[in-house]
């Protein structure tokens, strides 16, 4: 297959144009805090985005939405992974033997209540959950890690205001059998230092039926105006560029550079880390490579997507995703 043929028929693009929303003297980084006992382990999660988390999980709708902000310039970070993970209802994680309110039970091999997404054009990635439980010993909480260019640049937490929570652990089942959370702020081993930036919104959706949650996120790093390109090298066996033009209205170029001879192939997904399209893998040899995508040959609609490359040889498979949206 020649080059100029390869992956036709992806249409992606680059986000609009985002303007500074604060005075950069109002962005501090936000504290660093332990991932826990229960982080998501190295190839935990089958899929590379996964926004609604819930799986076989009941509990009452939940709705997160993080921004993540630079704080050299106080403007939002586009192309940034976050990873989140939390209790279930009951106060059990997945993946783990833990204690809960019912004793002790293995989840091992399970992944609910986990997810991974990448920011957008705004710096935003929201994920649809259930709310937590506590469990002996802490506040409720969730967990989050970001990452640019794949990077860990934060792992923090970030808990709920008192009252709007204890409403839903006194009013909702399977909550209200074990009623309101008896930790406090002042005495979790986590939020005892302070809990400035981390106590997101919660408020109830009666559209939706959730209660739904935000959170301004300040991490090290420079926010950007548009689309911020994260080049770094994935494995050292490729680079991934960022798509031109950007944005576009059809048709479009992604730049890539192989380390070593590989398989090469794409998967296009929607923002709930739904797989939408996708292209076979191709071997490519060594050297730069342009790929030209066009949406309409996908008989995808306008909108943001999330591509990903994959490169497999003889060292490993690899992967990177960037975000774009496609505009008339």
């Amino acid at each position: 297959m020649k080059r100029s043929d390869f992956l036709k028929g992806i249409g992606l693009a680059g986000a609009g144009i985002v303007l500074p929303f604060k005075d950069a003297l109002a962005c501090t980084v936000i504290p660093t805090e332990t991932s826990g006992p229960y982080p998501i382990l190295a190839g935990q999660l089958a899929a590379t985005l996964r926004t609604d988390i819930r799986e076989s999980q009941t509990g009452q709708l939940h709705k997160i939405k993080l921004k993540i902000i630079g704080n050299t310039n106080c403007q939002p970070i586009a192309n940034c992974e976050v990873d989140i993970w939390h209790c279930n209802a009951l106060g059990y994680y997945s993946g783990y033997t833990t204690s809960g309110q019912t004793g002790s039970i293995n989840y091992s091999g399970a992944t609910w209540l986990r997810g991974r997404a990448m920011t957008d054009a705004n710096g935003e990635v929201e994920f649809t959950t259930i709310f937590p439980g506590w469990y002996s010993g802490r506040v409720c909480h969730v967990h989050f890690e970001v990452k640019i260019g794949g990077t860990s640049v934060k792992i923090s937490q970030f808990t709920y205001p008192v009252t709007e929570k204890n409403q839903i652990y006194t009013t909702i089942a399977p909550y209200s059998t074990y009623g309101v959370d008896p930790a406090n702020t002042t005495t979790d081993n986590v939020f005892s230092d302070g809990t400035t930036g981390q106590v997101a919104t919660l408020v109830y959706n009666s559209t939706s039926a959730s209660w739904d949650s935000y959170l301004e996120v300040t991490v090290p790093g420079t926010g950007s105006v548009g689309v911020k390109n994260v080049d770094h090298i994935t494995g050292g066996q490729f680079e991934l560029g960022q798509n031109f033009p950007n944005p576009h209205n059809g048709v479009t170029t992604i730049p890539f550079t192989l380390k070593n001879k590989s398989e090469v192939s794409f998967g296009i997904f929607n923002l709930q880390g739904q797989k939408v399209a996708e292209v076979k893998a191709v071997s490519l040899e060594v050297g730069e490579h342009k790929v030209e995508l066009n949406l309409n040959n996908l008989n995808l609609p306008v909108g943001t997507y999330a591509y990903e490359i994959t490169v497999k040889n003889d060292i490993g498979i690899y992967h990177q995703c960037k975000i774009m949206t496609a505009v008339q």
